[in-house]
């Protein structure tokens, strides 16, 4: 039986039998993959050091014949090292792969592997506040599942203006006009940063972020509710 090679980040590992595990991983070529690892919980498994959470690897396996396959060999690409350093950052961490598993239920894209390995990158490092990385997740996730906001024009069909104020509207996924609406121009331009496809470590560029990110995490959380189920 061919043996198939990719790279994966691990979603899930529950104990199966004795000393079996079975494996969720997300990989960018070969969608959401379950694996058997036999023998992996033994202390002088081989396959143990390439399976860690917060990590990328380079996987070998052999497709089953139902949806778990075997896992053949592992080796280790990348470990976040610094994540299960902070019981905080290890705790978003743990969070943002349960969301990201949920959101690839279906046939996940490719898109979705770099988006959970970006999150590792960012939470790995400590420049970079746990509150911006929480809100760029969650509009990655909503601009790869199609629903990304329209930051160009308002209920109207007219161009969002900077001297303007705006509430939002979720029907419409569009900003309206209120002259004492909760937005203005500099969370309308944070906000077409947040959902482009920029690493984490450009929104901390931005002039008063924080209080950026803490005015937008709301509106974007509203918006996974609604939309990602």
């Amino acid at each position: 039986m061919k043996q198939f090679i990719t790279t994966g980040i691990i979603l899930s590992r529950t104990d199966f039998g004795e000393a079996d595990r079975i494996i969720t991983l997300i990989t960018p070529d070969h969608g959401k993959l379950r694996v058997l690892a036999r023998g992996v919980r033994k202390v002088k498994s081989k396959l143990a050091g390439g399976i860690e959470l917060f990590s990328v690897s380079h996987i070998t396996y052999l497709p089953g014949k139902g949806e778990i396959g075997t896992l053949v060999s592992t080796r280790l690409e990348k470990h976040y090292g610094n994540i299960a350093k902070d019981i905080e950052r290890t705790m978003l961490g743990y969070e943002l792969i349960k969301q990201l598993n949920k959101a690839t239920e279906d046939e996940p894209e490719a898109a979705y592997f770099d988006i959970l390995r970006q999150a590792f990158e960012a939470l790995d490092d400590p420049a970079i506040g746990m509150d911006i990385i929480q809100a760029w997740f969650a509009a990655q996730i909503l601009r790869q599942a199609g629903h990304t906001p329209n930051l160009q024009t308002d209920t109207a069909g007219q161009k969002l203006e900077a001297t303007q104020r705006y509430d939002f509207s979720f029907d419409d996924m569009t900003f309206t006009r209120h002259p004492e609406g909760n937005f203005g121009a500099d969370d309308i331009k944070f906000l077409r940063l947040l959902f482009s496809p920029n690493e984490p470590k450009v929104l901390t560029k931005i002039t008063n972020v924080n209080n950026l990110t803490k005015h937008s995490m709301p509106l974007v959380n509203l918006m996974k509710k609604q939309y990602i189920r």
